[in-house]
């Protein structure tokens, strides 16, 4: 059974504000009040994803990294890269 997207995206809003207010708080570097809020916005983004896509066969622009993820700062940095490279072809309006 599908849930509904509103509520699943409602879910994920609350999961974001929560895990706000447990970085604003925080009580050290492993608190494991910060660490379940972050693995809250991931259940309720994965949630939500699953329920958008359900009913409208549609996904977000986002994605998760996590600890199983290929992602690396080489990655991060081609990508700094490709975005510095697009800007400087811009050319500045004139008046």
């Amino acid at each position: 059974m599908s849930i509904d997207p509103r509520a699943a995206l409602s879910a994920l809003t609350t999961a974001l504000e929560e895990h706000l207010v447990a970085a604003s708080a925080r009580r050290g570097e492993e608190d494991p009040i910060v660490e379940a809020t972050f693995l809250g916005i991931i259940d309720a983004f994965e949630a939500y994803e699953e329920a958008l896509f359900d009913a409208f066969d549609e996904v977000t622009p986002l994605v998760i990294y996590g600890e199983d993820d290929d992602f690396d700062e080489a990655d991060a940095d081609e990508n700094d890269d490709a975005a510095q490279d697009s800007n400087d072809e811009l050319e500045p309006l004139s008046d």
